[in-house]
């Protein structure tokens, strides 16, 4: 392996002036320094190495593809709509919470309907988010009359401000 020019540090760049046939072998920082850009990828034969290695160690273990206690898999999941144990929720988590954004386009807060008992507190907490969001505004404006009547308002309310 090549070391860099200008120090100790093993090369990333290796170029061949064709005019003059003079070799260059620069470190990642004395490349970047000289204007070259680096690939974030690992070179094809680093690959390659690292395949072969892999080839002759010891085959790896399977990556799990069911639930480790009921052994339901996605695409069993995908067929029937149906999951088989509350660990299954966790096992799946990251394409459950895709499956759920996209039924819901992109919501994931509730949204929905609120019981008649309920609706008074529902009011209230709508009148305190936006409080609290002219608040902010108001603060970031440095509108502070404004702001401290809003605190005032939101103090009214029973709002911790």
């Amino acid at each position: 392996m090549d070391t860099c020019d200008c120090c100790k540090n093993p090369a990333v760049i290796h170029e061949i002036d064709t005019t003059n046939g003079v070799e260059i072998h620069l470190c990642k920082q004395h490349a970047l320094e000289a204007g070259y850009s680096i690939p974030e990828t690992p070179p094809v034969t680093e690959l390659l190495s690292q395949f072969a290695v892999a080839q002759n160690s010891k085959p790896t273990p399977q990556r799990r593809s069911g639930c480790p206690t009921c052994g339901t898999t996605l695409g069993r999941f995908r067929k029937t709509g149906l999951l088989g144990c509350p660990e299954c929720y966790e096992r799946f988590e990251s394409q459950l919470d895709a499956l759920v954004v996209r039924a819901h386009a992109g919501a994931t807060a509730h949204v929905g309907r609120v019981p008649e008992k309920s609706l008074e507190l529902v009011d209230l907490q709508s009148l305190r988010k936006q409080l609290v969001e002219e608040l902010d505004r108001a603060v970031a404006r440095e509108e502070y009359e404004r702001a401290a009547s809003l605190r005032d308002q939101l103090g009214g309310l029973g709002a911790n401000s």
